[in-house]
């Protein structure tokens, strides 16, 4: 299974976004990892709606949108409006995770969920059926520039086995902390989407992504 590679923008300079997508666009990567905070499930505030619209409006490549708010909804649609490809929340967020997913394939979406460190699989097993995606937090969702947690190699490889196992189709996903290395790890568990930030950004841009699209 090939890598994809989604540089996160959490990372990326906003002063000259412009050129980094550019870049981007040029390198191995095909996602945009575009991280929606809402200031309550996280501490932090970042992107929405209208910065994915103006995103889709700049650039093809698929918008990977990581959903971190409290009662995601209103949130999931209107970036699936604006632009978005992939949706991907955090279920223990909503209380119809279900119908959540189901409006996100009706919009002619892909859905998925993530599961942050302190979240069983176990907890939301039943949903792995009906996603496109499923995403392994490997730092506290919420921060960029976070360690990795090792240990998070072992839920990779149990949402792997649960795929294998029982023929489901969707990718996995890791989030956090991801250079060449720890990529490696992830990808031996068992994940084909890594999504780096600092190590992307830090690095220029075309190099880092060339080595994790080759792991």
């Amino acid at each position: 299974m090939s890598i994809i590679v989604a540089p996160s923008l959490l990372s990326a300079s906003l002063f000259d976004l412009k050129n980094q997508i550019t870049t981007i666009e040029k390198s191995a990567a095909e996602y945009l990892h575009v991280d929606i905070m809402d200031g309550h499930y996280v501490p932090n505030i970042n992107f929405g709606d209208k910065f994915v619209k103006e995103l889709r409006a700049q650039t093809d490549l698929v918008l990977d949108c990581h959903i971190m708010v409290e009662n995601p909804e209103q949130v999931v649609l209107d970036v699936a409006q604006a632009g978005g490809d992939l949706l991907t929340f955090h279920p223990e967020t909503t209380r119809h995770p279900y119908r959540l997913i189901e409006e996100i394939h009706k919009l002619g979406k892909k859905a998925g969920i993530a599961f942050d460190p302190a979240l069983s699989i176990a907890a939301y097993q039943d949903l792995l059926p009906i996603v496109d995606q499923v995403l392994v937090m490997t730092v506290s969702p919420g921060f960029g520039g976070q360690k990795f947690i090792e240990k998070m190699t072992t839920k990779i490889a149990q949402v792997e086995q649960l795929r294998r196992d029982n023929h489901y189709h969707y990718d996995i996903e890791v989030d956090g902390g991801i250079t060449d290395q720890t990529g490696r790890l992830c990808v031996a568990a068992g994940a084909n989407v890594l999504v780096a930030g600092s190590y992307v950004f830090k690095n220029g841009i075309t190099e880092p992504i060339e080595k994790l699209a080759q792991l």
